[in-house]
């Protein structure tokens, strides 16, 4: 009978803390004037589990929690032409199989915290600080931001004012320094804030949009967040 006490009450106690995160965030967001949708992916044990050993074994962190401190943002698009397709595609803890590319770094499912419709609504995935596979050499420390779009299918007004909105809303509440789209992530390679445990480990990449990047800079330009560092030639 105490053995089952002791699980309920474990089990009451981290519900009972994801709400009090996901309050206080609406709250947050509430007091910046932008409204966000909780629509939670699936975060169970399993994605846990994998979460703890990539930041142990990809970025050598041996965490006890999956909290980050985040101090970027990067910036997606998610090369789907629909909301649906990319929550379904984030919406299970392992890969699929046609990850290949990425597998043999880890089974552990891609994600994001934030993902924007064509619309410009803004879904939150996860709690903002829970740790997402979105970038290379960066996911302990990035908020990843994925809108629905592609190369053929460039990101609308409505995303660009969503992102910005969204940025200026994680800049006030934590301390963010550098704000990049997922094209320029390999650039940190010789900085410190660089931990991936293999040295050819990375993927190619153009999202969202050198275009895209450049008018949300203008957009936030009075934020003075840094880019990209010049890489060495």
């Amino acid at each position: 009978m105490k053995a089952k006490s002791s699980s309920f009450l474990k089990t009451y106690s981290k519900l009972l803390f994801l709400v009090l995160l996901l309050s206080s965030s609406f709250t947050f967001a509430q007091n910046q004037n932008i409204k966000i949708i909780d629509k939670p992916i699936v975060f169970d044990s399993t994605r846990i589990k994998l979460s703890l050993q990539y930041l142990k074994e990809r970025h050598q962190i041996p965490a006890k929690t999956i909290t980050i401190e985040p101090v970027m943002i990067v910036l997606h698009w998610t090369g789907a032409k629909t909301f649906s397709s990319t929550f379904n595609a984030f919406n299970h803890a392992t890969l699929d199989g046609d990850r290949k590319a990425i597998a043999g770094a880890s089974n552990l499912n891609v994600s994001s915290q934030f993902l924007i419709d064509r619309d410009g609504t803004i879904y939150r995935l996860m709690p903002e600080n829970n740790f997402a596979r979105h970038v290379i050499g960066l996911n302990y420390c990035a908020i990843g931001v994925e809108n629905v779009g592609s190369d053929d299918f460039p990101l609308t007004e409505a995303q660009l004012l969503a992102n910005e909105q969204l940025v200026r809303y994680l800049a006030a509440k934590y301390k963010i320094q550098y704000l990049i789209g997922h094209y320029e992530y390999t650039a940190f390679k010789q900085t410190p804030l660089w931990k991936e445990a293999d040295p050819n480990y990375q993927t190619g990449k153009t999202d969202p949009g050198a275009d895209f990047m450049q008018k949300i800079r203008v957009n936030l330009k009075d934020l003075s967040l840094k880019g990209a560092p010049a890489k060495n030639k």
